[in-house]
């Protein structure tokens, strides 16, 4: 019987560690040992102070959390930049009076990823989410947290699937 149990762990190990070659996200990360995130900069209209470096903090913490690269500050391997392009609120539902029901936070990021072991895989995209609120809200502290922690969850992951999952 103890034989078995460790013939099984054994092998559970070996499919686990492998080659290093699977992710338990879906992350390839190639031949590359490291990455950085440079400063997303907010050139919105509409400017909400602090949202630049949560969110860059965030896309950095997602890759660290979800791959085995290393955060460097230059000459990475994997390189994301850009700029939040869009925040904006808007109503969506209407009442009978002409008044909003719901309004719809959005906020929009343009990234440029790149891959210096593979530039073919090189991008220069938009992505963008929405948090939808009640009108009769407003959007200031938890209301504001949560949606920004949606909007940027989201978001983080979209980049992150475009860049390294091939999804």
């Amino acid at each position: 019987m103890k034989k078995s149990a460790f013939f099984l762990c054994f092998v559970l190990l070996l499919c686990t560690q492998s080659c290093g070659i699977y992710s338990f996200t879906g992350a390839d990360t190639g031949d590359a040992d490291s990455f950085q995130v440079n400063f997303f900069q907010n050139q919105a209209d509409l400017v909400e102070p602090g949202i630049d470096r949560t969110f860059t903090l965030q896309l950095q913490d997602l890759i660290q959390n979800q791959t085995s690269l290393s955060l460097a500050n230059n000459n990475a391997d994997l390189i994301f930049e850009g700029e939040i392009i869009d925040f904006y609120v808007a109503p969506i539902t209407a009442t009978s009076e002409n008044t909003a029901a719901q309004n719809r936070l959005t906020i929009a990021v343009n990234v440029r990823y790149y891959n210096t072991l593979e530039p073919e895989k090189d991008f220069d995209r938009r992505f963008s989410f929405y948090y939808d609120y009640p009108a009769n809200a407003q959007l200031v502290g938890d209301v504001l947290a949560t949606a920004l922690d949606e909007i940027y969850n989201r978001l983080t992951q979209d980049i992150f699937n475009a860049a390294l999952t091939d999804w």
